[in-house]
């Protein structure tokens, strides 16, 4: 997924004009690693909803530090971290079993 951002970022010396959300690549350890990293910022967050764990994967996704992320435009970060939530949300909700 490429979100294109609404105006050039500059992030240590390099513009940034859009970013590769790649979830699909993301294995079983990435997100025990985001995990961990978003904790380690924020405490304990409550994962699936929590902004700051939503810009970890986000980060981790697209390939890049969790800085470049946060330092986004807010416009832009939250068009970033939209898909990481929908990501952790729709592997929420197919985990639910109806009631029977």
């Amino acid at each position: 997924m490429i979100i294109k951002l609404s105006k050039p970022y500059e992030f240590e010396g390099k513009k940034i004009t859009e970013l590769t959300l790649d979830f699909e690549a993301l294995s079983g350890r990435d997100i025990i690693a985001v995990e961990t990293e978003a904790s380690s910022i924020a405490g304990r967050p409550v994962l699936d909803i929590d902004k700051t764990y939503q810009a970890c994967l986000a980060a981790k996704a697209a390939g890049v530090v969790y800085d470049l992320i946060l330092g986004l435009p807010a416009k832009d970060f939250i068009r970033v971290i939209g898909p990481a939530q929908n990501f952790l949300l729709d592997i929420s909700v197919q985990e639910i079993q109806p009631i029977q």
